[in-house]
């Protein structure tokens, strides 16, 4: 195991004891519920760090077809499809506990989220779809940089248009309005190192299809 490894196995340790040990203050609506900002936030930031590496991967792709790129291009979307739907999750729990239901179609985020996360989904399926390695690289890389460029869309810029009750609007507090310094204390590490461990989980992934291609040719 590569040093970076062991310091991020040791940095989220950290990081994950320290956010369910540490005072927090008491905010409005969010209370004690606060504390999966420190793993629901990060995580949409990992999913798009993975997605803008599959992008860059694609458009690598269809620049001089290297499959060495198409392969990048598709553990990054799968990492970054992890990392998504892991921030769904926390954010249905977080819903839960604040809104009193898992999942309220009236909130636009969440659903936009779940529209997005479906993109990529498709995309794998999309992958299925073609025996020709060639071939099926050429067009999920296209179809890649096309689903990629959706997130700011469906992600940041209409619900931002929209009546939301998800932080940031109608009264809730944003985390740009959360000064408590024990919060970004360990906001900003978990960032680092939710991001660090999506590269880590890139690296095996990447190594398990090289050696997959290699016994099967597929």
């Amino acid at each position: 195991m590569k040093t970076w490894k062991y310091i991020i196995a040791v940095w989220m340790t950290i990081v994950i004891t320290a956010g369910f040990l540490i005072r927090i203050p008491m905010i409005p609506i969010l209370e004690e519920t606060a504390r999966n900002l420190f793993l629901h936030v990060p995580m949409w930031f990992t999913m798009m760090v993975a997605f803008v590496m599959a992008f860059y991967y694609s458009l690598r792709y269809l620049n001089d077809e290297h499959l060495e790129w198409d392969m990048k291009a598709e553990t990054a979307t799968a990492v970054g499809l992890l990392f998504g739907i892991c921030g769904l999750l926390t954010g249905s729990l977080w819903a839960k506990f604040t809104w009193g239901t898992w999942w309220t179609f009236s909130e636009p985020r969440m659903n936009l989220s779940a529209l997005a996360m479906l993109i990529f989904v498709a995309y794998f399926i999309l992958r299925t779809a073609f025996n020709d390695r060639e071939k099926r690289a050429k067009i999920s890389a296209v179809y890649n940089i096309f689903g990629v460029t959706t997130i700011p869309f469906l992600l940041y810029i209409i619900p931002r248009q929209l009546p939301s009750l998800h932080p940031g609007a109608d009264g809730n507090p944003a985390f740009s309005d959360i000064t408590a310094p024990e919060l970004r204390l360990i906001f900003y590490p978990a960032v680092i190192g939710f991001i660090g461990l999506a590269v880590w989980i890139m690296d095996v992934v990447k190594r398990y299809k090289t050696v997959q291609l290699q016994l099967t040719g597929k």
